[in-house]
């Protein structure tokens, strides 16, 4: 017996976790870090969390807030259920919504949430007259576990680049994930073998910026978890294995305004409209900070090297893989989109979307015009030539990145004065870290030789 007080939304997911059996919810939310958090709840309580919300000690969660400071709510969003399909067992089953974090002081959302920075960015892109949507390609790679349950580095399989059984042996693997993304809603458009061994791609459809965010979020776990169930260890560590190809997350962007795609210019050589070419020069305007974000680990700068087929090269092109930036083919005006290139699937979804969606609307609200396409290879321009073309590169290491990331007010503004100082704090003291540490290559190289 409900109370009244919810809402349409929130009396049918009440229904369908009676429907559906369900025990525990988890409540989930990430931390600043992209870490995916939850709290868990019996399914009793979930009217409970719709009308009050569950308190939580936010001290205790990366980059929230100070010990003194530490009352969290979570306000679980309706249009976020789903039943968890491996948790599904004669017990009964599990369900998930993911939350907005709350600011008990304020009754305001908390500063520190990367949902609701990515929320404040997409009102700012509102009041401009534009709604974003948002298609990403995260790749990963399946590992063998070692006797005692931990991750190794020995692929599941041989397979290459659309590889088919028998060397790819994960197609099964790849099956269930996507049935198992599929009873949660998701419209999973293409899978396959990736160029390395043990590498793959699962692609679904494009959605607004929130609900992309929360898939994205949604995909890993939901990868991780259907590894898990067959003892393997799913990863998306941008680059595990060295002198191989690293894992990508290349993600289509368009704007629409009124129902139209406000990306379609049907009169262009490109197709691409004023407002799209703005939002292109925007991106790569502030592409070196926006790395900071989209590939915010130590490894990430692993995988962007010369030679992977890794999109180091801040330039757009509609005919080749080398740009940052490319201009994909459009059957109908609806799908006119650019696609960044450089994104790794280890970033926190709802802050990389904010400051790509932050860096495109600054170029629109500056009418910054976009460099010619490069239609050449840049991999094998040399350096007077990219300086010829002014084809500048994105940071070589998270240290630079963070100070990229330091300079660029407008980047930072997606972020948040609070998510941008403990984001800076923590990869400063992650990169700080990394360079203090002798690796066994430098050991190898150097011990016996000096």
């Amino acid at each position: 017996m409900t109370t009244g007080n919810l809402t349409p939304e929130e009396e049918a997911v009440l229904d369908e976790i009676e429907e559906e059996g369900i025990d525990f919810l988890r409540l989930q939310f990430t931390d600043i870090l992209g870490t995916v958090k939850n709290v868990s709840i019996p399914a009793s309580q979930a009217e409970k969390a719709f009308e009050e919300g569950i308190y939580f000690d936010g001290s205790s969660i990366e980059g929230f807030v100070r010990i003194q400071e530490s009352d969290m709510r979570l306000d679980p969003d309706p249009s976020t259920f789903a039943v968890l399909p491996w948790r599904e067992t004669e017990d009964g089953a599990a369900g998930r919504l993911i939350c907005d974090v709350i600011d008990t002081s304020s009754g305001e959302p908390f500063i520190g949430d990367p949902r609701s920075a990515l929320k404040s960015v997409l009102a700012e892109a509102k009041d401009m007259g534009y709604s974003l949507n948002a298609g990403p390609e995260p790749e990963f790679f399946v590992f063998e576990e070692d006797e005692d349950g931990r991750a190794t580095t020995k692929t599941h399989d041989a397979g290459g680049y659309f590889d088919l059984a028998p060397k790819d042996l994960a197609s099964d693997l790849r099956r269930e994930m996507i049935y198992n993304l599929e009873s949660m809603d998701f419209e999973v458009e293409s899978s396959h073998h990736e160029v390395a061994e043990g590498q793959h791609e699962i692609s679904f459809k494009y959605a607004d910026g929130l609900t992309c965010a929360d898939n994205i979020a949604t995909f890993r776990a939901v990868v991780r978890a259907t590894a898990a169930q067959s003892d393997l260890h799913a990863t998306f560590m941008p680059k595990p294995i060295a002198h191989i190809n690293g894992s990508g997350m290349h993600t289509h962007l368009s704007l629409f305004e009124d129902g139209e795609n406000a990306f379609h210019d049907g009169d262009d050589e490109f197709n691409l409209s004023d407002t799209a070419y703005s939002f292109l020069a925007g991106i790569l305007e502030h592409a070196p900070a926006i790395t900071a974000v989209c590939n915010p680990t130590v490894n990430s700068y692993k995988r962007l090297v010369p030679g992977y087929e890794a999109p180091i090269y801040v330039a757009w092109s509609d005919t080749n893989r080398s740009a940052l930036v490319r201009k994909p083919a459009a059957r109908v005006p609806a799908a006119s989109r650019i696609e960044l290139r450089s994104p790794d699937p280890s970033c926190n979804p709802y802050l990389a979307l904010a400051v790509m969606l932050q860096a495109g609307l600054d170029g629109i609200k500056r009418d910054l015009d976009a460099p010619d396409p490069v239609r050449e290879n840049i991999y094998e321009f040399d350096e007077a030539k990219r300086e010829e073309y002014g084809i500048e590169t994105l940071p070589e290491n998270l240290g630079q990145a963070i100070d990229a990331l330091e300079d660029d007010e407008v980047v930072q503004s997606a972020l948040g004065p609070h998510v941008a100082e403990k984001f800076v704090e923590a990869k400063s003291a992650e990169y700080s870290e990394y360079i203090a540490e002798v690796s066994e290559w430098e050991k190898e190289q150097y011990l016996e030789t000096f």
